[in-house]
């Protein structure tokens, strides 16, 4: 098994923490990980993007070649566009719908509507509706994670104990949202792949 995974968003959306939460549970999995970060300009706020490779056998690299990423997770719809040219043919695409305008030339939301609909495998919900049935918009990320199961390889339950270990110190209460908003994600995409 291999996976090669792109995280993609804007500062202040949580791509991080769902690449830690991948990272953990695929350690928990007993596979080999590598992974590479790019920070924006600035913290909040600008494009945030990070490689994540999961593997049952030893990587050599933590950046994927063009054309060979097998996911492309994105909480910001642009910023999913932008590395499109890095997916596989047989690659997913699983997107948040809500654009964060950061900049003043961001393109009209149907020309992003458009690219994406182009893509054969996708799954574009609104993360941040999902986040605030469950209760908190704060957890946005997880929903998103949850909408990335059916693609990760890694059992749902290693997902969650990462979670429960990663949010613990924040409370009991918290670690109970996010695997609410992992599951709301998670029905979310099977419902979208029947």
């Amino acid at each position: 098994m291999k996976k090669d995974i792109i995280l993609s968003g804007v500062g202040g959306q949580g791509i991080l923490s769902i690449a830690t939460v991948i990272g953990k549970a695929a350690l928990k999995e007993g596979l080999y990980m590598k992974q590479a970060e790019v920070h924006g300009m600035s913290q909040r706020g600008g494009d945030v993007q990070s490689n994540l490779r999961i593997s049952t056998q030893p990587i050599a690299s933590d950046l994927i070649p063009l054309g060979k990423c097998d996911l492309i997770i994105s909480l910001e719809p642009m910023e999913g566009l932008r590395y499109l040219p890095y997916l596989s043919p047989q690659g997913w695409l699983v997107t948040n719908e809500t654009p964060f305008i950061n900049i003043p030339n961001y393109p009209e939301m149907s020309q992003i509507t458009e690219e994406i609909d182009k893509l054969p495998h996708k799954i574009i919900l609104n993360v941040d509706k999902v986040a605030k049935e469950v209760g908190s918009a704060r957890v946005a990320n997880i929903v998103l994670l949850g909408a990335t199961i059916p693609f990760l390889g890694i059992a749902y339950e290693k997902i969650q104990d990462s979670i429960s270990e990663i949010f613990l110190r924040k409370g009991e209460a918290i670690v109970e949202m996010n695997l609410k908003a992992l599951a709301a994600g998670k029905e979310i995409a099977e419902k979208l792949m029947e």
